[in-house]
């Protein structure tokens, strides 16, 4: 949820508290496929299409739209739900590149197979 201390000069919440977020579900996304750690490398072609607002609720939705030997393009999308309760609108969309790393943070191959749940 957007807080009051998570706004700009104009009240809205800032674009940077909203790229955190999507950073947070992005690594999520690419984790779970790489079934281990990753980090972000790059951030293209974000856009910022409505503004959020103090108590929007944020949610951040991901596919992952290409897999290659270590780097993974996560497409991510941001709707906001007004005021806890209102209407979802598309806030913020954005491409994110991860790239799966070893425990001494190099690049390592991302697996072939999709891992299996363990519900």
């Amino acid at each position: 949820m957007a807080m009051p201390a998570d706004t700009n000069a104009n009240g809205d919440i800032f674009g940077g508290w909203v790229l955190s977020q999507m950073d947070l579900a992005g690594g999520i996304a690419a984790g779970q496929r790489a079934a281990g750690r990753v980090v972000t490398i790059a951030v293209d072609k974000m856009k910022f299409i409505r503004p959020v607002h103090v108590g929007d609720v944020l949610c951040v939705y991901s596919s992952i739209a290409k897999v290659g030997n270590s780097s993974m393009e996560i497409w991510l999308e941001a709707w906001a739900l007004r005021h806890r309760y209102g209407r979802r609108e598309k806030v913020t969309e954005a491409k994110f590149t991860m790239v799966a790393i070893d425990d001494d943070g190099r690049p390592r191959t991302v697996p072939r197979e999709v891992p299996q749940r363990l519900d």
